[in-house]
């Protein structure tokens, strides 16, 4: 349950339990898919003989948990679904140890990694086997509530019920308050939105706003220094965001993992700078 918790920073099994739930609310099938892949990125850990803490941290886990949610969105499935599940799943565990070797805080990357080699993998083996995400009816006013909600739903593909999104929430309140706050202020910072879109889609499915979740949580600290970090990353991650659906990439959350490196390599520049300008004084 923690590997499912970590997915949104909480290393908390009944966070993670609320979190399961709230994806079962959504989808049985995607719920199960995500133990599936949960297990096998914990279980390639152990196989490989990295940290127990580590894997018992449920650090091992989350990044296999949204790779089997992803399996489930982009594949119909089949025995095909469930090497690219195995595969990507697997995959994940020596990717994300690879970021910790190098002291690089990977978050999800090893899921991004591990799921745009699974749609590689299938568009050269089985070019037909991508599930086609259909035509989007154009909706013509912002659902509020719906958006919002969905900005946490859609952190682990959920755009089917609003009580997901609330269970998300509840999952992140029972282990920490501040996250829980940050996660709100990430949340609601990309229904700005609304006042750019011309078909509100996207919006109401909550599509530009589940980056913005992440970040505020990953940067959340006590320091107005800290309030304004995580503001700059949702706001980056909203315009990585669009600009990749513009393009037509498959994003995931790499706008979130984008934004959060940007925004933290900047504060170490500055550190640095503000350090060599104290010491040359």
């Amino acid at each position: 349950m923690r590997g499912v918790g970590q997915v949104l920073f909480q290393e908390n099994a009944l966070s993670g339990a609320l979190m399961l739930l709230g994806i079962a609310v959504g989808s049985p099938t995607a719920a199960l898919l995500a133990l599936a892949g949960n297990v096998l990125g914990n279980l390639a850990a152990r196989v490989f003989r990295y940290p127990v803490a580590d894997i018992e941290r449920g650090l091992y886990g989350f990044n296999g948990t949204l790779v089997g949610i992803a399996v489930g969105v982009f594949f119909p499935l089949g025995w095909q679904a469930a090497l690219l599940l195995v595969a990507g799943s697997v995959a994940s565990s020596p990717i994300a140890r690879i970021f910790a070797r190098c002291r690089i805080p990977g978050f999800t990357a090893p899921f991004i990694l591990s799921t745009w080699l699974l749609l590689g993998i299938a568009a050269l083996l089985w070019p037909a086997l991508r599930t086609s995400g259909g035509t989007a009816a154009i909706e013509t006013a912002p659902e509020w509530l719906q958006a919002l909600s969905l900005h946490f739903g859609q952190v682990m593909f959920e755009g089917r019920s609003l009580l997901t999104g609330a269970l998300f929430l509840a999952g992140i309140a029972v282990n920490e308050r501040r996250g829980a706050l940050y996660a709100l202020w990430g949340a609601l910072l990309p229904l700005g939105m609304a006042f750019f879109a011309d078909d509100y889609a996207a919006f109401n499915a909550g599509l530009y706003g589940y980056n913005g979740v992440l970040c505020a949580i990953a940067l959340a600290g006590p320091s107005a220094w800290d309030f304004a970090r995580a503001t700059c990353a949702v706001l980056l991650s909203i315009a990585l965001q669009w600009s990749g659906m513009q393009a037509g990439i498959v994003t995931l959350t790499a706008p979130f993992v984008m934004a959060v490196w940007v925004v933290m390599a900047a504060d170490r520049i500055f550190i640095l700078t503000a350090n060599s300008l104290r010491s040359s004084k």
